[in-house]
């Protein structure tokens, strides 16, 4: 049905065709026109020393999901922070979001991760597939940010 890959930047051609083919649409709606802009991100994600990248791949070994994000080592155990999840918009809602996220807990515990940390908008599909999927909404995490 699903297999679960461990990506890298040697597939960033592919992961940045499944991050624009969701992102770019309802209910995101994010300009990544600047095409030189989303590869140093994709590069960002995917090129560092501590980068975890996933990719879910179909029958067809084609690519339809990816996780982009990193290992962060602190006090409570060795986290997964997830910077971008998603599954190719033609895609969802037939469970493969949920056999990806399972996979990557069980690829994460294989490899000593405690935790997996992400954000995300509260008006946006993306919150209750979390809550669905077993993930607690932090009631004192706050993310701010500040224009310069």
């Amino acid at each position: 049905m699903y297999t679960l890959r461990r990506l890298g930047p040697e597939d960033r051609e592919e992961i940045k065709n499944v991050f624009v083919s969701v992102f770019t649409k309802e209910p995101w709606c994010d300009d990544w026109s600047d095409r030189e802009q989303l590869d140093l991100y994709i590069r960002d994600l995917t090129g560092q020393g501590y980068s975890l990248t996933y990719g879910l791949y179909d029958d067809a070994d084609e690519l339809i999901g990816i996780s982009l994000g990193y290992i962060k080592h602190w006090y409570s155990g060795t986290e997964y922070i997830i910077n971008e999840l998603c599954i190719r918009t033609d895609r969802q809602g037939a469970g493969a979001g949920t056999f990806f996220i399972r996979e990557i807990e069980k690829a994460i515990r294989a490899i000593g991760l405690k935790q997996i940390f992400l954000l995300t908008d509260s008006n946006v599909p993306a919150y209750e597939f979390y809550r669905k999927n077993g993930f607690v909404e932090s009631k004192t995490n706050v993310a701010f940010s500040k224009s310069v």
